[in-house]
């Protein structure tokens, strides 16, 4: 269910939910974004209202987005592309001993390499990318 129509990646996230606190058996990447919703209990009514906006300039995150970037990451890690990121992930981890902590830093490095890429209207730079979640070993 990777979509560019953000209406319909919203309605998705959303049932994936619903089915859960119904207790309706889930699909595998419905499986994936529940227990992201699940670690997020913040998210859980903000998610129910598919139109809403959210601002970061004022300080607001944006619930669908935070549960789609650890999506992508926890993709990435499951194929190692780019290549490395899985052994980043896991000096991460013997760092700081916490699985979301460490999702979290390394999302911070997916947005800023999306927000770069999308300022500059360029590919986004694995290289960008990269270099910043390795700079998160030496923090």
């Amino acid at each position: 269910m990777f979509s560019q129509d953000r209406k319909k990646q919203r309605k998705f996230l959303v049932k994936s939910w619903q089915k859960y606190t119904n207790n309706i058996s889930l699909e595998p990447l419905e499986e994936q974004l529940v227990s992201i919703i699940e670690v997020h209990p913040e998210y859980h009514d903000l998610i129910a209202n598919i139109d809403s906006e959210f601002f970061p300039e004022q300080d607001e995150v944006n619930p669908f987005l935070h549960i789609n970037l650890h999506l992508a990451l926890r993709d990435q890690l499951t194929i190692n592309q780019p290549k490395g990121v899985k052994e980043i992930y896991q000096k991460l981890i013997n760092r700081y001993k916490d699985h979301h902590v460490v999702e979290h830093l390394m999302m911070e490095c997916i947005a800023e390499t999306i927000y770069i890429s999308q300022k500059k209207n360029t590919p986004m730079s694995q290289e960008n990318y990269l270099n910043c979640i390795t700079s998160l070993i030496t923090k």
